[in-house]
């Protein structure tokens, strides 16, 4: 699914680069769940970013299903995001003055074919997280736990192939984590590959596998 290269990242502050990563490699295959752990400015957010093309390597190869999209326009990468990909988050970043269903819509509105069944698929994907029967309640009218899982459902709207999750139960109590655990091994199982950033060992041992970052690196053998 992805194959990431020697991946460098920096960033300037005061005009002075300040590395991030500094040589990043992993493999993730179709259908694997991969948890990524590392101290709080280990670079695992950037990281995170890169895999899902919110931000671009200043060195380092990435190839997404095959294809090298180092020299894709923005409006590729565009379309690689929104129909390929799905991101979860710690915080839901969702709409309060709207439903439930129409936040999970919302990616829709930017796909480049025309979407004749919006409604009926934001349905199906919020009945894949166990909440379709909150479809018309607003977003503060949901508990933590159920706003995560309308993200989830948010993010799988539009079927992508990868998910990619940055600390996702933070912000939720151990059952409503639990629950939100509970569907990424449901998607899994479904054929989605997952990648998920988190500090909570109990967390990351959900995963198939558990990558530790250090010092913008993934360490040697660190695959558990």
């Amino acid at each position: 699914m992805i194959a990431a290269e020697a991946l460098y990242k920096s960033y300037r502050r005061d005009g002075v680069p300040i590395p991030v990563l500094t040589g990043a490699s992993l493999t993730v295959g179709p259908g694997e769940f991969v948890a990524i752990m590392g101290a709080s400015g280990s670079g695992k957010t950037t990281l995170l970013n890169l895999l899902g093309f919110l931000d671009l390597p200043d060195a380092g190869t990435y190839r997404f299903e095959g294809r090298d999209l180092s020299a894709a326009g923005d409006d590729a990468l565009a379309a690689v995001r929104n129909r390929r990909i799905g991101f979860v988050f710690q915080q839901f970043h969702l709409l309060d003055r709207i439903s439930a269903v129409e936040n999970v819509m919302l990616p829709l509105l930017y796909a480049e074919e025309d979407v004749t069944d919006g409604a009926g698929r934001a349905v199906r994907a919020l009945d894949a997280v166990g909440l379709a029967h909150r479809r018309s309640h607003r977003a503060t009218e949901l508990s933590g736990g159920e706003q995560q899982r309308v993200a989830i459902a948010r993010a799988l709207v539009n079927d992508p192939a990868l998910i990619l999750a940055d600390e996702p139960t933070g912000n939720l109590d151990e059952q409503s984590g639990a629950e939100v655990l509970d569907i990424f091994g449901r998607l899994r199982d479904g054929g989605k590959s997952i990648v998920l950033v988190t500090h909570d060992r109990a967390v990351a041992r959900r995963a198939d596998r558990i990558l530790r970052l250090e010092r913008g690196a993934i360490v040697p053998g660190s695959a558990e």
